[in-house]
């Protein structure tokens, strides 16, 4: 039973977010017209949550594969995801599933992803000067 905890752990705060943008996804659109303030804060939530979204799930494999080694899956995990989003809101009413989105969601992710490269080779190359 530890060993299973220790393993399963590390993926909680991913899910956790996973089932939170679920939630939200989930809710039903009053009026998608907003403003335009509305819609730079839903769009920065977007790229955001899924910037998150990315260093969880980095985070997580990174306990079992490695850093280098989660990175490609990390992202692609949180690629998909962002598509079975926008798949989802299209079920809900007053929501609609966009493309536009998927690509938000996927710059933050791939944001993310860049951070954690830039990170570990800087942190490389201090380690090799050392």
């Amino acid at each position: 039973m530890r060993n299973f905890a220790r393993a399963t752990l590390p993926f909680i705060p991913a899910l956790t977010l996973m089932a939170l943008i679920f939630a939200f996804s989930a809710m039903p659109s009053d009026d998608p017209d907003k403003g335009l303030l509305v819609l730079l804060a839903r769009k920065a939530t977007h790229f955001s949550e899924f910037f998150v979204l990315m260093g969880l799930w980095w985070w997580a494999l990174a306990r079992h594969l490695g850093g280098r080694r989660s990175l490609v899956p990390a992202l692609a995990i949180t690629v998909a995801y962002a598509i079975s989003d926008e798949v989802h809101q299209t079920f809900v009413d007053g929501r609609v599933g966009t493309w536009r989105d998927v690509l938000i969601d996927a710059a933050g992710a791939l944001t993310a992803t860049w951070l954690i490269w830039r990170s570990r080779v800087r942190n490389r190359r201090s380690a090799a000067h050392a």
